[in-house]
């Protein structure tokens, strides 16, 4: 199974950037995409960034020049560069990893994982 430790989230002002890191450990068979989501108070979590193992990615319209996803294959680590930072863009950012495999016999698997959340606040 798969353990996902996130780091650099903070308080910054507006215009500010920061970034944030995922690395995943554990057992796994492959680590099929990783990405980000956050929450806001009172808001339902929402896609931020994702990109796969053939480095697809997919980008929310509302950080779409602002924030870049990249990935460390060899460290197992995602990466979110948040650059001119907004107010708006305050909530509890998660990382997510998406794992498949095989069990004994061959039987596939799928599964997601999620971090405990790092706070990213923007203040104006």
């Amino acid at each position: 199974q798969v353990q996902l430790v996130e780091s650099g989230g903070g308080l910054v002002q507006a215009g500010g950037s920061l970034r944030l890191s995922c690395a995943a450990s554990g057992s796994f068979g492959s680590l099929t995409a990783m990405g980000w989501y956050r929450q806001a108070p009172g808001k339902q979590r929402e896609l931020v960034a994702r990109i796969t193992s053939g480095d697809s990615t997919n980008v929310a319209d509302s950080v779409k020049g602002r924030f870049t996803i990249s990935r460390d294959n060899a460290k197992n680590t995602v990466y979110l560069q948040m650059n001119s930072l907004k107010p708006e863009d305050t909530a509890v950012y998660y990382c997510n990893a998406e794992t498949s495999g095989y069990y004994y016999g061959d039987s596939p698997y799928e599964h997601d994982y999620w971090g405990q959340g790092t706070q990213v606040t923007v203040s104006s």
